[in-house]
């Protein structure tokens, strides 16, 4: 089954684009499974849980069913509402071609419950093993960075977040494809209720990230260019 999708605001930014056309899809799938579905191909976009889809100018619920050739559009909360993302105490996780704005991401998880945020920014080094950095070059399987994040996300809170004192907002953002010198290349913000959680939690995030995610680097240099054995 065929399906467009339209995208709004954050998510058109985020996907670089103002459509998506879906193929392969099961017939009479539903709205629910459809974000799902969208969150599997396309992780730049994060989660879905909190965006509403509307058909027409109608909003439907995650249920409905879709047919054949219709137009759902994605539409994120509206700037009247509170702003309170519930995603990120699960954990939010984007890949991005463009340049991560870390101000934003630490603004995103600033919260009135949580007295502590944390930050993690990796940059490209203008060196490295005694060689002159021009830029990096950052390739995902992108089909499983999002469900791999989701497990360290929930590592993480079952680690860290022992207590409703210790909850957590998390937002982890990576880059793909050309980074430039001195660019940041992943950021982590974590926020939390006391510091103590926050570091740790930021802590535990990259460390995990760099273990497992299916991203790779590779340094290109004045004179050559070589994978780097670590996956960020």
């Amino acid at each position: 089954m065929k399906l467009t999708v339209r995208l709004f605001a954050a998510l058109r930014e985020r996907a670089g684009k103002n459509e998506l056309a879906l193929e392969g899809l099961p017939d009479g799938i539903d709205v629910g499974a459809l974000k799902r579905e969208i969150e599997r191909r396309h992780p730049s976009l994060g989660s879905l849980a909190h965006v509403r889809g509307a058909i027409g100018t109608e909003y439907v619920v995650d249920a409905r069913p879709l047919e054949e050739g219709e137009t759902l559009s994605l539409l994120p909360p509206v700037s009247g509402g509170s702003g309170r993302d519930e995603s990120l105490k699960q954990g939010v996780f984007e890949l991005r071609a463009e340049s991560i704005e870390t101000s934003r991401g630490l603004e995103r998880v600033r919260d009135a419950s949580c007295g502590a945020i944390a930050t993690f920014t990796g940059a490209t080094r203008a060196t490295n093993r005694g060689r002159s950095v021009v830029r990096l070059e950052y390739e995902a399987f992108e089909a499983m960075t999002g469900a791999e994040m989701a497990r360290i996300f929930a590592r993480c809170r079952e680690k860290v977040a022992t207590s409703p004192d210790r909850e957590l907002r998390m937002l982890v953002q990576h880059r793909i494809g050309t980074v430039g010198v001195g660019e940041p290349s992943v950021a982590i913000a974590v926020a939390s209720p006391h510091r103590d959680a926050a570091f740790a939690a930021c802590r535990f995030l990259i460390d995990e990230l760099k273990k497992s995610m299916p991203i790779w680097k590779k340094e290109i240099y004045a004179d050559g260019e070589e994978w780097i054995g670590e996956r960020s």
